[in-house]
């Protein structure tokens, strides 16, 4: 578009930064931006998607990303969210894989390289929109707007929006589905040129490459599949040069000039289309049989309004929900990790103050729409429609239109949709610098630039850590539940259990349903003694979700520590029947049994626990202490040799088994296993005591000293060990009286 270049003149001067150094500078300006968030930890819902995702050890076979969704769990599972991006997740694979382990620098540095090749992506996608296809007579594409698609790649690469998918690492969904989004795009074009002078035709290959990376997109993430929508929207307006309102005009008019418009004549046209719906349906009917041909399921608190009987009601908070994903766009100094739970009220009529946001967007909207549909100028045409284009069918995914969504606003969604609203800002510069000083446009560009820039790295910053980034929410979303329920449990982790309170018992306050806040300080008064209000909250929780497995499990631990056997023990089997595969829960339904003296009942429970779960070291260890208590030394040495063949390492085993071995009379075992744990853990005063005793037993008496000495230094207070020194002591003097 040479008019626009000419107007960005003083913005942007002609005479530098020919392709190649444009797209230098915005991949740089991209990595500046986001590279204080390289060495930052795992947060929010990277614990969830990575650390504990399974999908990325070595031991899960490849295939089974092809059956799990995004988190982890198989795709066919009722509470599966049914997000299915499997080669986002062969990336966090190869991640793991090449750092080692779960190291967070190498996830976010892929992550920032991610966003500046996009970065440096749109340069080539925005020539191609503001000065569309041309091509010279030996099949060059010329770049008409290499000023304009520069501004609008830096304006997209500098975006704070941007932060949560950078920063974050489960962001890279988002990347690499805008990545391949891109390549599908140009694709397409490459499937048009010039020759002669006469119409544009298609490379039918190109076409199906472009539906391949379309495809490919929507395996990185959902919306990726949006991209053959935006060809076809390109194909028709851009490559078939077709105006709506003029043809409008002639079916009104009955005018008989229509038969003969091309596009409605093409063929070529008509085959591609064909190619892009066939493609399009099946994919979407592939993605749709692999998850189980059933939507996820939501909760009300993940998206209230969709909840909302009144569909005015809907309507309203929907379009309400738009006009802030566009406030966000436009002014994204008011960042959150979270929307939802009360950050965002409802609204209930339209005598609410927030429906002024409604019409300002909409009134946006109809103008962008009018001006790309109406305009005489093609190229001005051309350019906001595929402006609103980028902005609009990337976004519909997210819009709850067609499904229902998990989020009331999510910056997230937003990274592909930025890309049109950066064309569309730096059409309204080049617009706005016939009218104003273009001094004045420069000046006024370069410092949103730099703000941005500015923007950007603060927001990294909050993203380096979880406790920066939940404080970061509460001047943006204070009445966010789920903020102050981060805050707290980020604060007992740890071991601040005062403060945690205070933020658990705000959630609750905020949000009276909200059981995982309830679990979470029912667990913090039961470990303080505060047996009676944890049981009553406990309780609560179990009420308004009955199927909540974990709170049924606590709520049992809290009646167990009353005394209230009966209520504890069936507390324990509901949460195993609601959660059939719960090793914790059948650990601590052996502790019932076991203060019950139903010996054998514990025995079992703790044995499922070790199946469920075979490095349950607890389990193990309450076995072989419950079997060498009741005198079954042979089958606790069983029981314990079992264990450290699959917990080779765990010294507290090694100190139960060698326990059970020198009562067994087996000294040299046991005195081996009892120095390998003191090697593994030396400050224990019990170890040291122990092995004390054994030496005592085996006639080894200074070393039995030695120990007994160690111990007692470890735990002055210890009466079993100080009562067993005196004894070795007096042996020895009177042994000493012997020999004089």
């Amino acid at each position: 578009m040479a008019e626009l270049d000419t107007d960005l003149d003083h913005i942007i001067p002609s005479s530098v930064l020919p392709p190649f150094w444009a797209k230098l500078v915005v991949g740089l300006v991209s990595l500046l931006c986001f590279a204080r968030s390289y060495d930052g930890d795992f947060v929010f819902d990277d614990s969830e998607a990575i650390v504990n995702n399974k999908d990325l050890q070595a031991d899960t076979p490849l295939g089974d990303l092809w059956h799990h969704d995004f988190w982890g769990s198989r795709l066919s599972s009722n509470t599966s969210h049914k997000s299915y991006r499997p080669l986002t997740v062969l990336t966090f694979r190869m991640n793991y894989y090449l750092s080692g382990g779960f190291h967070p620098v190498g996830f976010h540095v892929v992550n920032i390289l991610l966003h500046g090749g996009i970065s440096v992506l749109m340069v080539d996608v925005f020539s191609v929109l503001f000065g569309g296809l041309q091509y010279t007579s030996k099949g060059r594409r010329v770049h008409l707007a290499p000023r304009a698609s520069l501004l609008a790649a830096l304006l997209f690469a500098v975006h704070p929006v941007h932060t949560e998918c950078v920063a974050g690492v489960v962001g890279r969904a988002d990347l690499l589905c805008t990545l391949f989004f891109l390549l599908s795009f140009l694709g397409y074009c490459k499937a048009f040129r010039e020759s002669n002078k006469e119409r544009a035709h298609s490379s039918t290959l190109w076409v199906l490459l472009s539906i391949v990376l379309g495809a490919v997109a929507m395996l990185c993430k959902e919306q990726g599949i949006t991209v053959l929508g935006l060809n076809a929207v390109f194909d028709i307006l851009v490559i078939g040069k077709f105006n709506i309102v003029e043809v409008i005009q002639k079916i009104v008019r009955r005018d008989k000039s229509l038969e003969n418009i091309g596009l409605l004549r093409s063929g070529g046209l008509l085959f591609r289309m064909t190619l892009l719906t066939s493609g399009g349906a099946g994919v979407l009917y592939v993605r749709w049989r692999i998850m189980g041909t059933g939507p996820p399921a939501f909760t009300e608190v993940d998206n209230p309004a969709s909840f909302a009987d009144s569909m005015l009601v809907r309507a309203i908070n929907y379009n309400y929900y738009y006009s802030l994903n566009a406030w966000l766009l436009l002014c994204p100094w008011w960042l959150c990790f979270d929307w939802s739970m009360g950050c965002i009220p409802l609204i209930k009529s339209v005598g609410d103050w927030r429906v002024i946001a409604l019409a300002a967007l909409w009134l946006c909207l109809i103008g962008l729409i009018c001006q790309a549909l109406c305009s005489e100028d093609s190229s001005k045409r051309r350019i906001l429609t595929l402006g609103l284009g980028f902005l609009v069918i990337p976004f519909l995914p997210a819009s709850n239109l067609f499904f229902r969504v998990g989020f009331v606003v999510a910056e997230r969604v937003l990274y592909l949709p930025s890309a049109g609203y950066c064309m569309l800002l730096t059409f309204g510069f080049g617009a706005l610098s016939r009218h104003t000083k273009k001094k004045l446009i420069a000046a006024f560009v370069l410092g949103i630039l730099f703000i941005n820039i500015l923007r950007c790295m603060i927001r990294s910053g909050e993203w380096r850590s979880e406790d920066q980034l939940f404080r970061s929410a509460l001047s943006v979303c204070p009445l966010n539940a789920k903020v102050h329920y981060n805050i707290g449990k980020n604060l007992a982790d740890k071991g601040n259990q005062t403060a945690a309170i205070r933020y658990y018992r705000e959630a609750v306050r905020l949000n009276p349903k909200y059981v995982h806040a309830m679990n979470n300080l029912g667990n913090i008064l039961k470990e303080r003694n505060e047996l009676q209000e944890a049981e009553e909250l406990l309780s609560l929780a179990v009420q308004i979700q009955p199927d909540f497995a974990a709170a049924w499990m606590n709520l049992g631990i809290v009646q167990n520590s009353l005394k209230r056997f009966e209520a504890a023990e069936q507390s324990y089997r509901t949460a195993i029947k609601y959660r059939r595969k719960y090793p914790d829960c059948y650990y601590n339904l052996g502790r019932l049994y076991a203060d019950l003296n139903r010996h054998v009942d514990a025995l079992n429970a703790w044995r499922n626990a070790t199946m469920l779960k075979p490095e349950h070291s607890l389990a193990w260890n309450n076995m072989i202490i419950l079997l060498d208590n009741t005198g079954n030394l042979a089958q606790a040495e069983a029981v314990g040799r079992e264990a450290l063949e699959l917990i080779p390492n765990d010294h507290s085993l090694m100190f139960s088994l060698a326990n059970v071995l020198g009562k067994s009379q087996k000294y040299k075992e046991s005195e081996a296993l009892f120095l390998k744990a003191i090697k593994a853990n030396p400050n224990v005063a019990s170890y040291h005591g122990n092995l004390a005793v054994l030496y005592h037993r085996w006639g080894h008496l200074n070393l039995a000293k030695k120990h007994y000495e160690i111990s007692l230094q470890l735990d002055p207070a210890a009466a079993g060990t100080k009562e067993n020194y005196g004894l070795l002591r007096r042996k020895l003097e009177q042994m000493q009286r012997k020999d004089v």
